[in-house]
């Protein structure tokens, strides 16, 4: 099968021809390169319809022949953009007489690198201009796993970049600049597998006002971005059980990212895949890939149907094409992943735990890919919030286990073995209800825990919140919401009827706590780059 693909989502004009009989895939692009600021929407259209006919002509002139099916990038991007794109796939279709496939952008990004790397169920980071988010495949979709809750990696860069009236794109620029730079600190908003950028790059702006060498903020910049994306895709690689992580989106061509990425799943025995930097940035390649498998599963549209969406969500698309595990590895009869990682049982995303004596001993792990004081900092600030949380919950009537010694210098604790295994084992909708009433009575007493996941919880006689290293003081709904907005996300990339268990949890956090946090999360659901 030879299918010809489409992309015109935002600034690159692109076409391709994958053979799926040779594997071999040809691109022809042309970018649309502002001459200050960002992407104009009006510009980058018009740029789309003048290039368009163009790439799709050389692409036509290299097959030479027969095309089976035209795939383009149905959503998500620029409305303009993607229209001129869909409708030369749909005029091209009509033309050919052969199938029409429309085809997630992001989704796609994540099926290049599958594809190209040979693994089975990754978990994927996809770092591009518009967007960051993780993807795990579970229960026929991609699920979202954390996501950004403002604004893209990529977009992040640029805003910082404008501020100092560089041209677009800023990331090779940002890139550039850091060889020369020094350490500086910077905020770092990690929220469970969630995470923002806005203030950081508000930061990144005011410390260049105030005189600080440009070079050292790029340094910083590129140390507390990419740190922040390679936590939380360990976090995603802990919580799934998955020992592969796949790269995708054109901030994947940064090599400081990649090489943070390559050393977290080195340390933790993971595999890593980043597909070459034709298959990062944004390209028709990766759409007639994934268009080949689609038609070939028959997962095709009628002209008619092919409207395009630019909200195009990756967790709304049914993946037809797949029928292999889910990522969440080696589930319990409850549908959710059983025991920790693949690769060390005691392992999490951040510390390694042993237990001598009916006595767990949690030692925050140094992490390598993170610059020394950066990692310094925040294993040290984690170990010491996590132990005054842990008493103030218990305060609050929260069952949380005792902490019996702490070690700030070595970032390790000593607490009380609490349960008989974590949440994830052994998910119910009545304890779903529990956790939901003991994450309300922590909210009141003003306390956020920060990364409530299935893994977080501890099943004994009572359920027992663990693991407070993110935690924070707040009396805030927004702040409160984010706690439950976190544990619906875990249940949702890990567990069946995760429905029904978020119905649970919501309606005992309700009998316990403030309506105007549950309307918050309502909100909060709605605020994910692909609404």
């Amino acid at each position: 099968m030879r299918v010809l693909g489409v992309e015109g989502t935002a600034w690159c004009a692109s076409a391709a021809v994958h053979d799926t009989e040779t594997d071999e895939t040809f691109i022809e692009s042309d970018a649309y390169e502002p001459d200050s600021g960002g992407i104009h929407p009006r510009e980058a259209a018009e740029h789309m319809g003048d290039a368009i006919p163009r790439v799709i002509e050389t692409a036509l002139d290299y097959a030479d022949g027969d095309i089976d099916a035209v795939a383009f990038s149905k959503g998500p991007g620029l409305g303009p953009c993607l229209r001129v794109a869909g409708t030369a796939a749909r005029a091209l279709a009509g033309t050919l007489d052969v199938p029409l496939v429309g085809v997630n952008h992001m989704v796609a990004h994540l099926e290049i690198g599958r594809h190209e790397s040979g693994f089975d169920s990754p978990v994927c980071l996809n770092a591009s201009g518009a967007n960051a988010h993780l993807l795990g495949y579970h229960d026929g979709r991609y699920r979202v796993l954390g996501e950004t809750m403002d604004t893209g990696v990529g977009n992040a860069i640029d805003k910082f970049t404008r501020h100092l009236g560089w041209s677009h794109p800023g990331g090779p620029k940002v890139e550039e600049a850091a060889k020369d730079g020094e350490y500086v600190d910077l905020p770092y908003v990690v929220k469970g597998m969630d995470f923002s950028f806005s203030g950081l790059t508000s930061a990144a702006k005011d410390a260049v006002d105030d005189g600080e060498p440009v070079e050292n903020v790029c340094f910083s910049l590129q140390e507390h971005v990419f740190a922040m994306l390679t936590e939380v895709s360990e976090r995603a690689l802990s919580l799934t059980g998955s020992d592969e992580l796949v790269l995708g989106g054109g901030v994947g061509q940064n090599a400081r990212l990649r090489e943070m990425l390559a050393e977290m799943c080195e340390q933790r025995g993971a595999e890593f895949y980043a597909p070459e930097p034709r298959f990062l940035r944004d390209n028709a390649g990766m759409i007639a890939v994934l268009g080949a498998k689609m038609a070939a599963a028959g997962d095709t549209i009628e002209i008619a149907d092919s409207a395009i969406d630019p909200n195009f969500r990756p967790d709304d698309v049914p993946v037809t094409w797949r029928e292999d595990e889910s990522v969440a590895v080696g589930r319990g009869a409850s549908g959710s992943r059983a025991g920790a990682g693949l690769t060390d049982p005691r392992r999490g995303a951040e510390a390694i735990v042993n237990q001598q004596d009916g006595v767990v001993v949690k030692r925050r792990i140094p992490k390598s890919y993170r610059h020394p004081e950066l990692d310094r900092t925040l294993r040290r600030d984690r170990t010491v919030l996590e132990a005054r949380l842990l008493s103030e919950a218990r305060k609050a009537g929260v069952p949380t286990p005792l902490v019996h010694d702490v070690d700030v210098p070595e970032a390790t604790l000593r607490l009380q073995h609490v349960g008989d295994g974590d949440l994830a084992r052994g998910l119910t909708t009545e304890r779903a209800r529990t956790l939901g009433e003991q994450l309300a009575r922590l909210h009141g007493a003003g306390i956020v825990h920060g990364d409530p996941t299935t893994k977080n919880v501890r099943v004994g006689d009572r359920l027992f919140l663990i693991d407070f290293g993110l935690g924070y003081h707040s009396g805030h709904p927004e702040d409160h919401a984010m706690d439950l907005h976190v544990f619906e996300g875990s249940v949702a990339g890990t567990a069946t009827d995760a429905a029904a268990i978020s119905r649970a949890f919501e309606e005992g956090y309700a009998a316990v706590g403030e309506e105007a946090v549950l309307e918050r999360l309502a909100e909060i659901r709605g605020r994910g780059r692909y609404q």
